[in-house]
């Protein structure tokens, strides 16, 4: 019992949305929609050979605020520079952050933040040593900025995803 309602989510979102995007609830777009969402459904596992088992959403949820407010303040500080042109004095460099997270959907979501963090663009990733490269509009503080990743963004993702 306990398999079926982790298998249903995933097909019930996909025949909502073929119901959405069909824009039609007959009978017959109904038995392909749910024909479509299972064969998919069956499907997807072989897509996603690695299972995340995210834990601790409290953590998450306070990752997901730290993230969005961080992301105002950038998009504030970046507008400021811009605007400034060359009197912002603004240093642009590429900058080594050793990381502790191994889970490749950690490294993935930290990605996506550094990423949506203007100001701030994944550069690289060296598996062996485990160093992420960052291209970082002002370099000006680049240990904070190393602390800021390593303490605000890192940690939270090891206890959700480690």
């Amino acid at each position: 019992m306990r398999r079926l309602l982790g298998f249903l989510p995933l097909p019930c979102l996909l025949l909502v949305l073929w119901l959405l995007l069909n824009d039609s609830l007959s009978s017959g777009q109904i038995l392909l929609g749910l024909i479509i969402a299972l064969i998919l459904s069956l499907l997807a596992p072989i897509l996603r050979p690695v299972r995340s088992h995210p834990r601790r959403p409290l953590t998450a949820l306070r990752l997901i605020c730290h993230v969005a407010r961080d992301i105002v303040q950038s998009n504030y500080l970046v507008s400021l520079r811009i605007l400034q042109g060359h009197a912002s004095r603004a240093t642009p460099g590429f900058l080594d952050i050793p990381l502790r997270i191994h889970d490749p959907h950690g490294l993935a979501a930290l990605a996506c933040i550094v990423t949506f963090t203007p100001g701030t663009v994944w550069a690289g990733h060296d598996t062996r040593r485990h160093v992420l490269t960052l291209h970082v509009l002002d370099l000006s503080d680049p240990e904070g900025l190393t602390r800021i990743i390593q303490d605000r963004y890192e940690r939270p993702l090891m206890e959700i995803f480690e």
